[in-house]
């Protein structure tokens, strides 16, 4: 079976409902559903979230970054960092852990340094997103960080399955590997109960139609994808682009540039692309 057979297999298989998680995947969507239930108290989540030390870190971190940390006091325990940052980005940053665990734990170099650089394009993707969200398209920011953090999901899922399909990944041609990805990313967001909001945004950066000033939840997502400074590692054809390089990059926006604006969001950036890290 060539890659382009087995590219469509995979794709017809999600299709059809046919998705293999990797182990480990298990506690983090619970963890999911907890939070997604509007009666959620904090101190169920907090106990829920102690049980996974990694998300508990990152946690922590975000609360420390320099998005969520206006006072400049640092937090070191989990409840007090959950009350900072809301249950609503526990929950985007218990979405991180389980799109990262979706790749499960490849034993080829290829495909761990693969998983390790699109965690990296998804990490300054959702920070770039977040600020994007708040200071230029006024889209509800912890949103955009959700979307930012689940856009590539399935990338991981098609690392996941190259275990067993050595090639997978590699070769030509790009456009059908990407559509692909669409395909099976659509299905895991529908199978997780995504909201659609979420799932339409997604769509459309995969579309790639900007608009013109920049608006939407679909065109924060653009942006924040193609001013990344890390490119998605699984099509060589998504080129890395230099900010300077796109072509809204100066565009006005409320009496400022966009570039400007990403100039003095810099550290928040920064620091929260660093507290997604892992």
């Amino acid at each position: 079976m060539n890659r382009i057979e087995t590219l469509k297999l995979i794709c017809d298989q999600a299709q059809q409902g046919e998705l293999t998680f990797p182990t480990g995947l298990d506690v983090s969507l619970k963890i999911l559903r907890v939070l997604d239930d509007p009666d959620c108290h904090i101190d169920l989540a907090a106990k829920l979230i102690l049980g996974e030390p990694l998300l508990t870190a990152r946690i922590v971190a975000v609360a420390n970054s320099a998005a969520y940390n206006r006072s400049g006091q640092k937090i070191t325990d989990l409840r007090n960092a959950v009350s900072r940052i809301g249950l609503r980005t526990a929950r985007a940053l218990t979405a991180a852990i389980a799109t990262r665990q979706m790749a499960g734990a490849p034993t080829f170099p290829a495909l761990r340094t693969a998983t390790t650089r699109l965690w990296e394009h998804t990490a300054h993707v959702a920070a770039l997103a977040h600020v994007i969200a708040r200071r230029v398209t006024h889209q509800d920011a912890e949103t955009a960080l959700f979307a930012g953090i689940v856009h590539e999901i399935g990338g991981f899922y098609l690392i996941s399955r190259a275990k067993d399909f050595p090639g997978l990944l590699e070769g030509e041609p790009a456009d059908w590997a990407e559509h692909a990805e669409a395909e099976i990313g659509r299905a895991i967001l529908h199978r997780l109960a995504i909201p659609e909001p979420i799932i339409s945004a997604i769509e459309a950066m995969w579309e790639g139609y900007l608009a013109l000033p920049p608006t939407s939840l679909g065109d924060t997502l653009l942006l924040a994808n193609d001013l990344s400074p890390v490119a998605s590692p699984l099509y060589e054809s998504r080129e890395t682009k230099n900010p300077g390089d796109a072509p809204v990059i100066d565009s006005i926006i409320d009496e400022q540039t966009l570039s400007s604006i990403l100039s003095e969001s810099a550290d928040e950036v920064e620091s929260l692309t660093a507290a997604l890290r892992f």
